[in-house]
């Protein structure tokens, strides 16, 4: 193993809770850093999932006013316990409404298809619609939501190790990690088959002395 992939894990957060940080945290963090979303930026997450709620931590630690848009009005309760300033049911066309123009910076982390158009409409000039989800099938823009207000759509992966390194520092500072379950290897098949239905909060941890 050579030093230059090595990350340092502080002992002063638990190792469940920062397992997935090397995914769904640096997959969140990493965008919000890079265009620099913070104090006095209105952001939305959609999606409250494991990328989801990583959006939500890292949004509010970062000083933006966060705003969870979900098709599920049981997520709301839960998003504000992570920090969520607000909760939009975006099933409901006057929430949307009410929201149009609203936000400089949008980060999309669902994976099922779903209506990119109907959250683009939701930006205000010069927004940016951050794609870190991947749906199965390809994506469909109606090219004038973006004309209209100079919009841009950007997608982000995983970060390097220097970032990976710089997010796993700030969490420690700030005492942030995933929320997981944590299980046992013989476990494993009915986690999928809950993972597949959404049924986890919000990553399955694999206890690997079970193995």
């Amino acid at each position: 193993m050579h030093e230059d992939f090595v990350l340092q894990i502080s002992d002063k957060l638990p190792l469940e809770g920062v397992a997935p940080l090397l995914c769904a945290g640096i997959t969140t963090y990493s965008p919000l850093r890079h265009w620099k979303v913070g104090q006095g930026h209105k952001l939305g997450v959609v999606g409250l999932g494991g990328l989801g709620h990583m959006a939500v931590k890292f949004g509010a630690a970062f000083g933006a006013e966060v705003t969870m848009l979900s098709t599920s009005p049981n997520k709301e309760v839960d998003a504000r316990r992570l920090g969520a300033h607000k909760f939009a049911l975006t099933k409901d066309p006057e929430q949307l409404k009410g929201l149009k123009g609203y936000f400089d910076f949008i980060i999309d982390t669902v994976s099922a298809p779903h209506d990119y158009n109907a959250y683009l409409k939701l930006l205000d000039t010069n927004g940016i619609m951050i794609c870190v989800g991947v749906p199965p099938t390809p994506m469909e823009i109606v090219g004038f939501n973006l004309l209209g207000n100079r919009l841009s759509i950007a997608g982000s992966g995983i970060g390097g190790i220097p970032e990976t390194q710089e997010m796993l520092d700030y969490c420690a500072e700030n005492n942030i990690t995933s929320d997981v379950e944590v299980i046992d290897m013989a476990y494993i098949n009915e986690a999928y088959e809950r993972m597949m239905k959404g049924d986890v909060k919000y990553r399955f941890v694999i206890d690997l002395a079970t193995l």
